[in-house]
């Protein structure tokens, strides 16, 4: 079944299956080692865990046969990074857990939940109050640049304003052009010149930009400076949290 409240899980417990990469990092921050039995080939954080656990596929594609060999009691599973089918296969035999991040608040509560279907209230209490004390250390900047975040190449995909990684630019002090359309809508260079776009970010993931990719896109707009960007910073919603808040004091823009 799919939990709709944390108290529904009467247990806590012991073998658990994450199919979320920062949700995976944010299980290992919490001390879940030995609960945590199966993850994705994404969740490559922590590193011994990637080469260690059992992995259970992608996730998108994952490996229903192999997940019913770990015979798991909790999965944890998130309604945008997860296929909507599988996710409801799987709660036909276990408990799934089901996130929905779309901000810092959400994670915040994400976090908490978590902390509670594990045993890990303290933890978990511990860590929100890290990321909220890194994140008021954030400068607020008058002057907004006006920013694009690139996600993806040919074509060229950014971030909306329904989305964790617009929220991310919003605690940056960015002002982000697309903040008007949803998701991650395709893009053409002609709209970053009429948005007078003054800061392109480059992610290095879900696509992998490179120095190539700014110097083709330098060509095209000479007054915007691009920048390539850790991804898992702007993306991530666990524990990567407290690293981001250290990242985004660092960005160099």
């Amino acid at each position: 079944m799919i939990l709709q409240k944390t108290s529904d899980l009467t247990y806590t417990p012991k073998r658990i299956i994450s199919l979320v990469p920062s949700q995976t990092e944010l299980l290992s921050a919490l001390d879940l080692n030995d609960e945590t039995v199966g993850i994705t080939k994404f969740c490559i954080h922590p590193h011994q865990w990637f080469t260690t656990k059992t992995i259970i596929g992608g996730t998108k594609t994952l490996n229903v046969a192999k997940i019913h060999q770990l015979k798991p009691d909790l999965v944890i599973a998130n309604r945008e990074e997860n296929v909507k089918a599988q996710v409801e296969l799987l709660a036909k035999d276990y408990p799934v857990w089901l996130t929905h991040v779309s901000d810092l608040e959400d994670a915040k509560n994400m976090i908490a939940d978590i902390g509670r279907l594990t045993g890990k209230t303290a933890r978990a209490t511990d860590l929100i109050s890290q990321i909220v004390y890194a994140f008021k250390s954030l400068p607020v900047h008058k002057k907004r640049l006006k920013t694009a975040y690139l996600v993806w190449h040919k074509p060229y995909m950014a971030v909306g304003g329904d989305t964790f990684i617009h929220d991310m630019l919003e605690k940056c002090s960015f002002e982000n052009i697309f903040a008007g359309k949803a998701r991650y809508p395709e893009i053409q260079i002609a709209e970053l010149r009429a948005a007078h776009c003054e800061l392109l970010l480059l992610s290095t993931e879900p696509y992998p930009f490179k120095q190539e990719h700014i110097n083709e896109l330098q060509k095209k707009l000479p007054h915007t400076k691009i920048i390539l960007v850790d991804g898992e910073m702007f993306s991530w919603y666990g524990s990567r949290l407290l690293r981001s808040a250290v990242y985004f004091n660092r960005l160099a823009v």
